[in-house]
């Protein structure tokens, strides 16, 4: 292998950044979901509490317009009826005016009647626009969880392509042949590892000096920093012990245990400066002495 070309390290990094991607595509998925979830619900309560608005409102002006036009009918028939009564036992002038007074009911009940049929052909006209705009939001409403179903597909394809990008990260391990979890080559990717919760991340930017740095619960004394080869040597002093990490690349996971933890300590330096390196050390957070 070249050193100055390491190609586990820049395999490893090219894998964080397909994760990342992966998990921000999810995240974004997932969001959109939401909101469209919550969307089609609003749309879905909107349509409902219109629908039933327009068919109370149809209903209450149609039965008040029905029912007074009955009333005019019925009341225009009876007074037909006993005016035509009248003009059969009338005679001479009063025969005349009563036959007059006929027709004229006659006239204002056949009106009657028209406002009627129109106020029922009204009626019927206005069901049909509450039908047809039913009609519409149920084919919106489709056509949304469609859009949605389509989201979840692809979620779920996120999801399968994340947790196989995943599987083949955790088969990288540490200088100490320890199987390693996920590790950053960069603050953004620091910060997502951050929100996982795993385990404590301690930042450090350590430059060459004659004593040690403190980061976290160790000390980090840099011996040597080659940035055109991206390699360096440190020496770490855990629990009273040194240790010495010679000539490493730079996202290689260098691990150490520590008398308080199970599980090894690891520090990942992610650039290599003249006389300077800039990384994290990953504590865990379960903090038990091994037997």
């Amino acid at each position: 292998m070249n050193p100055a070309n390491p190609a586990p390290a820049s395999s490893g990094g090219a894998k964080i950044a397909i994760l990342f991607g992966a998990v921000v595509a999810l995240l974004a998925a997932n969001i959109y979901l939401f909101i469209k979830l919550d969307s089609v619900q609003n749309d879905l309560a909107e349509f409902r509490n219109k629908t039933d608005a327009e068919l109370i409102s149809v209903k209450e002006s149609s039965s008040v317009s029905l029912q007074t036009a009955r009333r005019n009918l019925s009341s225009l028939r009876d007074e037909l009826e006993a005016a035509r009564r009248q003009a059969a036992m009338a005679v001479g002038q009063a025969k005349s005016e009563a036959n007059k007074h006929a027709e004229q009911l006659a006239n204002r009940l056949a009106t009657e009647q028209t406002k009627y049929e129109r106020a029922q052909q009204q009626f019927q006209q206005e069901l049909t626009q509450v039908s047809e705009a039913a009609t519409t939001a149920h084919t919106k409403l489709g056509e949304m969880n469609t859009e949605v179903s389509a989201v979840k597909t692809e979620v779920a394809a996120n999801k399968s392509e994340l947790e196989k990008t995943i599987a083949e990260l955790k088969s990288v391990r540490g200088d100490m042949g320890v199987q390693s979890g996920l590790i950053a080559t960069n603050s953004t990717e620091l910060d997502a590892l951050r929100s996982l919760g795993e385990r404590n991340y301690f930042e450090f930017s350590i430059t060459k000096a004659k004593r040690p740095s403190r980061v976290g619960d160790v000390s980090i004394l840099l011996k040597k920093a080659d940035p055109k080869k991206n390699r360096f040597t440190i020496e770490l002093v855990a629990d009273d012990k040194k240790v010495e990490k010679k000539d490493r690349n730079v996202n290689e996971p260098l691990q150490f245990y520590m008398a308080k933890a199970r599980q090894p300590y690891e520090m990942v330096v992610n650039e290599v400066k003249k006389d300077q390196i800039v990384g994290y050390l990953a504590a865990p957070k379960v903090q038990s002495a091994r037997k």
